[in-house]
């Protein structure tokens, strides 16, 4: 099992730099912030942007996997966003994780004017800004059907994105490319993770909590191997990744809790578990001291494993 903790994109840089320190002392295995514009119920709040809170993480940083969780199409368009990706991958040493989902119907889906889409147009929009990325993020290595790639840069022509003799920045950090990690939870989207994710996450079925969600998380971990084998794809090769604070409960409400999620995670097979930095009040709100203690436990499970 892997662990994983995401860091709000909240706090000025000189408190926001010991957090992203200290997620790499405790010894996560990767650490993530949102990628959006704004987010829910904290719209009102102060709320830094993504890849410049990445890029100075990697630069305080040396071991930790870093990640968005999760970009979309809803205020991205494929090329920029590669460039950006490709360079932050570099400053990172090839450390970086690319979550990547269709995109909620939020403050991000209308911010810029866009009208509302249905989730049929908005998976269009997303396998067709996945495969844009599969290719740009490949820098000018063979691409994928109705591509053109070669000295001239990458072209395609898309119904929400195109590209005309795009350049990338050099060589990929990592090959073939950064590795994806797919949100999805339709069947839709659960054969495009197969298809082109390193990882595929999960926050379960919306709406439901406790036991129920355990449920509905089972049911989608079955999902994903069923469609793997239908497409062709061992199962066993896609890392699965659990939002432990999508059921209802926080998982750092108590060392108890997080012990209990991970166990339940690790039975349905995840190999990676994401869990929330406490906050002083609201969701996700908590004591840095469970940190430390959950910290401690994570060290523990490490020692016995070996």
């Amino acid at each position: 099992m892997r662990f994983g903790i995401v860091i709000l994109p909240q706090d000025p840089w000189r408190v926001a730099r010991l957090k992203w320190e200290r997620a790499e002392q405790l010894g996560f295995d990767h650490a993530w912030t949102y990628d959006h514009l704004s987010w829910r119920s904290l719209a009102d709040q102060p709320w830094h942007a993504t890849i410049p809170t990445l890029t100075a993480a990697a630069v305080v940083t040396e071991r930790i996997r870093l990640g968005t969780f999760v970009s979309s199409p809803n205020f991205r368009h494929p090329v920029p966003f590669a460039k950006e990706l490709a360079t932050l991958d570099d400053i990172a040493d090839g450390r970086l994780l690319l979550g990547v989902g269709s995109g909620g119907t939020g403050f991000d889906a209308s911010v810029l004017g866009q009208p509302g889409y249905s989730p049929r147009r908005r998976h269009e929009r997303f396998a067709e800004f996945v495969d844009a990325l599969d290719v740009l993020l490949r820098h000018e290595q063979p691409g994928g059907t109705g591509t053109s790639t070669g000295s001239t840069g990458i072209s395609f022509v898309g119904e929400w994105a195109s590209a005309v003799n795009a350049r990338m920045v050099g060589e990929p950090r990592q090959r073939p490319r950064l590795p994806f990690v797919i949100a999805a939870n339709g069947p839709k989207g659960l054969r495009l993770a197969v298809r082109h994710g390193a990882g595929w996450v999960t926050t379960g079925a919306d709406g439901v909590s406790g036991d129920d969600w355990w449920a509905s998380v089972e049911r989608l971990a079955a999902r994903l191997d069923e469609t793997a084998r239908a497409e062709g794809r061992d199962p066993a090769t896609i890392d699965r990744y659990l939002n432990l604070d999508s059921g209802g409960s926080y998982s750092l409400a108590s060392v108890a809790a997080f012990d209990d999620a991970v166990d339940r995670a690790a039975a349905l097979g995840f190999t990676d578990v994401i869990s929330h930095w406490p906050r002083a009040d609201g969701i996700y709100a908590g004591s840095e001291a469970v940190l430390d203690e959950v910290a401690a436990s994570i060290r523990r499970r490490r020692t016995a494993a070996a």
